[in-house]
Order: structure tokens, then sequence, then C-alpha cells
């Protein structure tokens, strides 16, 4: 079975996306509603500047008693995240997330952003394809 690529991941997302302008407390909301970990940050091209996490609101906002309805993102997030082109495979974001400690990744094609995946957008397939390729480079 071929691997799958991110794009068959994100193919149907409508990712959800904010202006840096945009304040912690309207991040957090359309977090809160729209079931979902994190937001994508774009400048007015559309063009991905950031990305906000609910680890960003309790590590940046919460904890230095930040007000997140006078916070805005820009000040809080996660500037220039890596990213993936939707060509990339499951793997390759699975290993970026494990080794950069983070459980959300952007899909960007070029400067277009079409979607983010987290780990959880993962089938035990994918996973086992990464403790397979891990397990292969650790014996060499």
């Amino acid at each position: 079975m071929p691997e799958r690529s991110l794009g068959d991941v994100v193919k149907r997302q409508n990712p959800v996306t904010l202006p840096d302008t945009a304040t912690v407390q309207a991040a957090c909301r359309m977090m809160r509603d729209q079931r979902i970990g994190a937001v994508l940050v774009t400048a007015p091209d559309g063009r991905l500047t950031g990305l906000f996490t609910g680890r960003d609101a309790v590590a940046r906002v919460v904890a230095e008693a930040l007000d997140p309805a006078k916070t805005l993102l820009r000040s809080v997030m996660t500037l220039e995240p890596e990213a993936l082109q939707p060509q990339g495979h499951a793997t390759d974001a699975l290993r970026m997330m494990d080794d950069g400690g983070y459980r959300h990744l952007p899909v960007v094609d070029g400067a277009h952003v079409v979607g983010m995946v987290s780990r959880g957008d993962f089938t035990a397939l994918d996973n086992a394809r990464l403790d397979e390729e891990t397990g292969f480079w650790e014996i060499m």
C-alpha cells in the first residue's frame, strides 16, 4: 500500500485562519467553537505567518497573566512555524512533529495555506510506518 500524502489527509479541510491582529480571546473562542487545538495565523495576502495553539495560550498568556481580550496573536504566536507541502508524506509530518515536540503542522502549497494536520489525523498504519523507518535508521 503506498504511503499517504498530506494532500489526502487535508483534502476536505477548510483551514481556520486569523490575522495576527486578532485577540487571543477571539482565537480561543474559535478553537473552542470549532473543536480544534490550533489556528493558523495569516498575513492579509493569505501567507502563513504563525501558529497559535492551546499550549501557547497556557504558556504565553495565562502563565504570564496577560489579558486575552487585549493581547494580540502577533505577540504570543509561534512565528513562521515549520510546514510541509501537500505532496509530503504522512511519515514526514509525524517525524517533524516528533522531532520538534509539537502536535500541529501547517500544510502549505507555496504561499497558500491548504490545511493543518495534527497527531490525531494519522492512522495506526502511518504511525507504524514511522516506527518501522525509525527502527531501520537506528540499526544502521
